[in-house]
């Protein structure tokens, strides 16, 4: 009862929380009949009412910037190319080659490219070395694998050669002394590519034509996925660039706060410190942030210039299209639909969704809209990668903070 409550806290208490209760109910009510597109949390000063009366306050917020983005119609967005090149269809025939290959041995001096066997002593200080002392190891000459040098010295050198010298082991900081014998030298002979060849060796292809095909079909296969992943990403890169309005602070820290989070608990899934992982990569945790936040920095302004895209195009998501998003929501989190716009709607989530939705749409626009060229400046199929559904992931980087988490509403 309010009589008890005074009695025990004093009424100016009382009343001092009873309006911080209040005025964030009131101000989220003020901020909704406004549509005030808040970015911050709002800075509050009662101004009447503290002690007795009638209460008013002023709240200071901190507003998403509406931005132009000038030639976001005309973007220009440059991808490796999605079709396999001369070149790598001949590397991968030549790699079928080396492994149907014969080691036939030869009476010459060794060359790069010959596989020798070798008696390998590595010591220091007159004590072996460990993973370098072995005998009758085949090593292709050329790899490089051993120490800095180590073929230099093999190159011109007979069979049945002892050969001494120190050089740097890969991966150690202190030289050791080699004393290296050649025990036999072979050369690789690589089988001659007719139709005969791959008729007996490759049972699935008749002629050297189809089984070329079948290599370019695969590289071509596998290059298309990797300039569909990187369609989206280099598309919203341009767009950020156009933006010359600076990423507000407050939307930055955000959005750096939960790609952080983000990071460390994926980390900590799968039994690693973020300590351990910097130590690992050389980084430290002043450059880790900075790499993060220039994402941020990025991620805000795609979520700006989306936004304006979608104002200047007129693009709006009408009833069928919420409905629709709603559907597949409740697909992925095994609720009824109208379970999860019931959700949204008491958790005041919709406009979020909105607006999520009007950036998922202006960047379709955009994907549709953009000249789409490879290296060569040669433009590519944009039908092609987009495929037949634009089903590009609804969470790219131009999302920036909570308000486009599908979640939220639950």
């Amino acid at each position: 009862p309010r009589k008890v409550l005074e009695a025990r806290i004093g009424l100016a208490a009382a009343r001092d929380e009873a309006l911080r209760d209040a005025v964030p109910v009131y101000l989220a009510q003020a901020v909704r009949e406004h549509d005030v597109d808040l970015i911050a949390t709002p800075e509050v000063e009662i101004t009447g009412g503290v002690e007795d009366g009638p209460v008013s306050f002023d709240a200071v917020c901190e507003v998403r910037p509406v931005v132009i983005v000038p030639g976001y119609g005309g973007l220009r967005v440059e991808l490796p190319s999605p079709s396999a090149s001369q070149q790598e269809i001949d590397d991968a025939v030549d790699t079928e080659r080396r492994r149907q290959g014969s080691l036939v041995d030869v009476a010459r001096s060794v060359q790069t490219g010959d596989h020798v066997t070798l008696t390998l002593a590595g010591t220091r200080d007159g004590e072996p070395v460990p993973g370098l002392n072995t005998e009758d190891w085949l090593y292709e000459v050329g790899k490089g694998w051993v120490a800095e040098g180590f073929d230099d010295h093999l190159v011109g050198a007979e069979v049945g050669a002892l050969l001494s010298f120190s050089a740097n082991p890969s991966g150690m900081s202190e030289p050791a002394d080699f004393e290296v014998t050649i025990t036999n030298a072979q050369e690789l002979v690589l089988p001659e590519v007719t139709d005969e060849w791959v008729s007996d060796n490759l049972g699935e292809f008749d002629t050297v034509a189809a089984w070329r095909a079948s290599i370019a079909e695969r590289i071509g296969g596998q290059k298309l996925t990797q300039a569909r992943n990187l369609l989206v990403e280099r598309t919203t890169s341009a767009l950020a660039e156009l933006v010359d309005t600076p990423a507000p602070d407050s939307m930055v820290s955000g959005d750096l706060q939960s790609r952080v989070q983000n990071t460390v608990q994926q980390f900590q899934a799968q039994g690693i410190s973020i300590d351990q992982w910097l130590s690992a990569t050389g980084q430290s945790a002043d450059s880790f942030i900075e790499a993060l936040k220039q994402q941020s920095v990025k991620a805000v302004k795609v979520d700006l210039a989306l936004r304006a895209v979608a104002a200047a195009e007129a693009i709006e998501v009408d009833a069928d299209d919420l409905n629709a998003e709603y559907a597949r929501i409740a697909m992925q989190v095994r609720q009824k639909a109208s379970e999860v716009r019931k959700a949204y709607e008491q958790n005041d989530a919709v406009t979020d969704l909105l607006a999520q939705m009007r950036k998922t749409k202006a960047l379709d626009w955009l994907l549709d809209h953009a000249e789409v060229v490879d290296d060569t400046g040669a433009v590519l199929d944009t039908e092609l990668l987009l495929g037949k559904n634009h089903d590009h992931d609804h969470d790219h980087d131009h999302d920036h903070d909570h308000d486009h988490d599908h979640d939220k509403g639950h």
